[in-house]
């Protein structure tokens, strides 16, 4: 039997999820989860291919952030464990555990115990709307980026390609990271679909695919 496996970026998706159902509720952890699922069978109606045929979903993501920084302005401690967002992340991860036929893949969540400027504060200082000293800790954010996850991604589409477990990929995320990976998914003649949820792609991204599909709702 034909088999297909879809491969997730968390973060990527998350953005999007916001954009394509705005009328969810982006904390509901359960919903989201669900969501997720139904994506992939989605595509494999869309690819007339049987439920059966689902190899995996692999969903990327990093734990939330488990650490107290000093807010830049006020000087008070700030604990990002305790914030919504992590708590939404930790629901969000127990909750697609419990999907079938998904794997979590976590990466790293890498802070140099820094704050920046939010980029839409630097563009109203650039604009003389707000002024030095009128700037506060909400206008500042952690300096933190993921770690892991492009190579983890990497990894399986390279052990899922050599190992013959599937003859497709369809990936859902929105920049060219994978790459690589595709080309060599491509080259030993794996099927590579991608879905970047109706978000717009750079031309030359197409000739590192087979096919472009998207289907999810298309945002207003």
């Amino acid at each position: 039997m034909q088999r297909t496996a879809i491969l997730v970026d968390g973060a990527f998706f998350l953005a999007r999820y916001r954009k394509v159902w705005a009328d969810r509720d982006p904390n509901d952890a359960r919903t989201v989860a669900k969501t997720v699922f139904g994506m992939a069978l989605e595509h494999l109606k869309a690819l007339d291919r049987p439920r059966e045929s689902l190899y995996r979903i692999f969903f990327y993501d990093c734990p939330p952030l488990d650490k107290t920084l000093t807010k830049p302005i006020s000087g008070e401690a700030f604990d990002f464990s305790r914030t919504n967002a992590a708590t939404f992340r930790r629901e969000l991860h127990d909750q697609l555990r419990r999907q079938r036929k998904l794997a979590l893949r976590l990466g790293r969540l890498v802070d140099r115990g820094e704050w920046q400027l939010k980029r839409n504060a630097y563009q109203q200082l650039h604009d003389a709307e707000l002024e030095w000293e009128d700037l506060t800790d909400e206008h500042f954010e952690p300096d933190m980026r993921q770690t892991q996850i492009d190579m983890k991604i990497g990894l399986d589409i390279a052990t899922l390609t050599y190992k013959r477990l599937v003859d497709q990929i369809i990936l859902v995320a929105g920049d060219a990271g994978f790459v690589p990976a595709a080309k060599l998914a491509r080259y030993e003649g794996i099927d590579v679909i991608l879905d970047p949820m109706w978000q717009g792609i750079s031309a030359d991204l197409h000739e590192h695919i087979d096919g472009l599909q998207s289907v999810c709702p298309r945002p207003a």
